[in-house]
């Protein structure tokens, strides 16, 4: 991950682990003028699960995690980091060796190894990624990202970014399989396309009644959290309405607004976009 962090410790059935974690340490970006080992473009494709690294329980800072049985089906929204030149040439989870310029991530629960989408929410540019490793383990992070994979998505300079994570599952129909080639950044990064403008939201309930949403409103409010809003969702039969907080400027407000959430029991916000 970018920012501070150790090679922490971490016990997968009495095998020790790299991770991303918070340290003395920096990480970052290659130094300037550093050559590039950037690894040849890869098809995703189906693969044997890894003889290291799924568990099926490990700990990592007094903390256990277990792993998924399955990745199918798997979506999720969050915030994820990245991680560099701190780690690269040492060995990921499943034991392979990290290459910051090659498209890969880390997951906590995911198995390895798996292959997921990743979609900055805020620009929507896609990268696909191969999870090899175990992370990240700070609090709010659903995925640390590899250099080069950061470089696709224009999140470097920020360090954060709000994403979409979802699994590429092959036991689809041959014609539906994920047969695009991965092609990792070179030393040289082309200019990033302008931004499109979404805006992103925290949803933290969908009501078929307005009273109810309106219920979810004032309790939001008279706990200091917002600004709030109540979208009618007119697109079905019967119009569900939206609780909404935001626009949501950037991670640092993002997590203030999930541990504010925490705070009087609401632990599954969601995050959209317009």
């Amino acid at each position: 991950m970018l920012a501070k962090r150790p090679l922490a410790a971490l016990v997968l059935a009495g095998i020790a682990l790299s991770a991303c974690s918070t340290g003395p340490v920096r990480d970052g970006p290659p130094a300037r003028g550093a050559g590039a080992s950037v690894p040849p473009a890869v098809t995703p494709r189906p693969e044997p699960l890894s003889r290291y690294g799924n568990g099926p329980i490990y700990e990592v800072l007094g903390k256990s995690y277990r792993v998924m049985e399955s990745s199918a089906g798997y979506n999720a929204r969050g915030v994820a980091s990245w991680y560099g030149k701190k780690f690269h040439g040492r060995l990921t989870s499943n034991r392979e060796v990290y290459n910051m310029y090659a498209m890969t991530a880390a997951h906590k629960t995911l198995p390895l190894p798996t292959w997921v989408e990743v979609r900055n929410l805020r620009n929507n540019r896609t990268v696909v990624v191969r999870v090899n490793d175990r992370g990240p383990f700070v609090h709010n992070r659903i995925i640390d990202l590899s250099y080069g994979a950061a470089l696709e998505l224009d999140m470097v300079e920020d360090g954060t970014s709000m994403v979409e994570v979802r699994v590429l599952n092959f036991d689809e129909p041959a014609g539906d399989r994920p047969v695009r080639v991965v092609e990792p950044r070179t030393a040289s990064v082309a200019a990033a396309p302008e931004r499109s403008g979404n805006d992103i939201f925290v949803q933290v309930g969908a009501f078929g009644s307005r009273d109810n949403a309106e219920r979810r409103e004032a309790m939001l409010r008279q706990n200091g959290i917002g600004p709030i809003g109540i979208l009618a969702d007119t697109s079905r039969s019967a119009a569900l309405y939206r609780v909404q907080i935001g626009p949501v400027a950037n991670v640092f407000e993002y997590d203030r607004i999930v541990d504010q959430l925490a705070a009087i029991g609401i632990d599954d916000p969601y995050l959209v976009t317009r």
